[in-house]
């Protein structure tokens, strides 16, 4: 495995902790900035719009422009982000530099991920996108409590300037050890691509995603809040409740990645079946603090062990947009990353309590329940979608994938022709370890 991979690796850490650290820093956010706490949340909601946006938008944009150059401005574009969320001295020049900070996330994981697989033969390209995702994965275990916990002792924004820093190492390494990666000869025929969205199971498959997304951070985004009211932790618990939920992650992440490829429609349901009644139990016993604690790593692994099937998933029906298959996933997850939140902000508005987000959470992931049910009904009477001969994915169905992966059965109803790839292609396994946020 190339080290420029492993660079990869580090970037996607500072990403992911700029993604999900606000949920231990909103109270003094709030407190600082004069605001309420739901308001505070919307800066959550407020990244994930600018993933949702940036993902297809620069996706596209960054098609013709060298690649390495590419990462070089987007993580300098997310360092300097940070540096102005650090220093913001209003509500609004913070909600600004969130926003901007997720444009170049988007672009950065969508090109980053094209480099990561160009960098390695076919057969490596699962451990390559694994070691990208790993850096989210460990955002989640370190990054987001040690946010926490330099918020908790030297003020919210040295979180803000421990990401910088992380980004400027980042950069160097991106500078000095990623290669130049040769342009695709063809362009991606986009006018291709986007009929993908005539498809009833592409819609399906993001309306999944984002409740599926949207449930569980409906609650985590307030986890720090309903720890220290409603639970009576003190506060220092914080960091330590929001790393047992990265480890859950990591654990989560792998058992799912594992499984997904035999039984897709199986994890999906029983993962997010878990988060439902990890949400109802939350609701339930969120005054008992071994229960919350608990239930908060539990609910870090139902989460991103469904997380591999809904990348999968996606890829499979979205097989004719090589190119928008990966961006549409990153918005749907962030869709969920910002409804989830601004639902949760409502309930805590409408006098409801900070265990309300929970009850929230969990008729999100019913509803998202529903989605698959509707999903594999379609499937199983042969409602086909929109597939691309000579894809990879086209491949991966003929011949078992040259990763040696095992594709969901998708029937055929519709071909077009297959578009040349600007990412180097996605197969296999590669585009089933994903993590949300991606």
């Amino acid at each position: 495995m190339p080290l420029a991979v492993y660079i990869l690796g580090l970037s996607v850490f500072a990403l992911g902790t700029s993604e999900f650290m606000l949920s231990g820093l909103l109270p003094p956010i709030a407190e600082d900035m004069n605001v309420s706490i739901p308001r505070a949340g919307l800066l959550i909601s407020a990244f994930a719009i600018g993933m949702v946006i940036g993902a297809p938008l620069l996706a596209v944009a960054t098609l013709r422009l060298p690649r390495r150059t590419t990462l070089i401005a987007l993580i300098s574009v997310f360092g300097l982000g940070q540096v102005v969320g650090a220093l913001a001295p209003t509500y609004e020049v913070l909600f600004v530099s969130r926003v901007v900070s997720a444009f170049a996330c988007a672009g950065f994981w969508a090109v980053g991920a094209a480099v990561a697989i160009a960098m390695v033969p076919m057969n490596a390209r699962a451990r390559a996108m694994a070691v990208m995702i790993g850096g989210l994965s460990i955002a989640n275990v370190l990054g987001v409590p040690l946010g926490a916990l330099l918020g908790e002792n030297l003020g919210w924004r040295s979180a803000f300037w421990a990401v910088g820093a992380a980004s400027a190492v980042a950069l160097v390494g991106v500078t000095t050890l990623i290669p130049r990666i040769p342009l695709p000869e063809r362009r991606p025929q986009l006018r291709q691509e986007t009929a993908i969205y005539r498809d009833r199971q592409v819609w399906l498959s993001i309306v999944i995603t984002a409740l599926a997304a949207g449930g569980v951070f409906c609650a985590f985004s307030y986890l720090a809040p309903l720890l220290t009211d409603v639970a009576g932790l003190d506060s220092g618990w914080v960091p330590t409740v929001l790393a047992l939920f990265g480890i859950g992650a990591l654990v989560g992440t792998t058992i799912g990645g594992r499984v997904a490829d035999a039984h897709l429609f199986g994890v999906l349901m029983s993962g997010i079946a878990a988060s439902t009644v990890f949400l109802v139990a939350l609701a339930l016993f969120a005054s008992y603090q071994v229960a919350t604690i608990g239930l908060s790593f539990l609910l870090g692994v139902s989460a991103f062990y469904t997380a591999p099937a809904l990348n999968a998933r996606m890829f499979n029906v979205a097989g004719a947009a090589p190119t928008l298959a990966g961006a549409t996933t990153t918005a749907a997850f962030n869709l969920g990353n910002t409804g989830g939140p601004w639902l949760g902000g409502a309930v805590i508005d409408a006098d409801f309590g900070y265990a309300a987000t929970a009850w929230a959470g969990a008729a999100m992931t019913v509803l998202a329940l529903v989605a698959v049910v509707c999903s594999l009904r379609l499937q199983q009477r042969g409602g086909g979608s929109l597939r691309v001969a000579g894809s990879p994915t086209a491949t991966a169905s003929a011949s078992g994938s040259a990763s040696g992966s095992v594709p969901v059965p998708v029937s055929t109803s519709k071909t077009v022709p297959a578009a040349a790839t600007g990412t180097g292609g996605t197969s296999g396994r590669a585009s089933e370890t994903s993590a949300p946020g991606v």
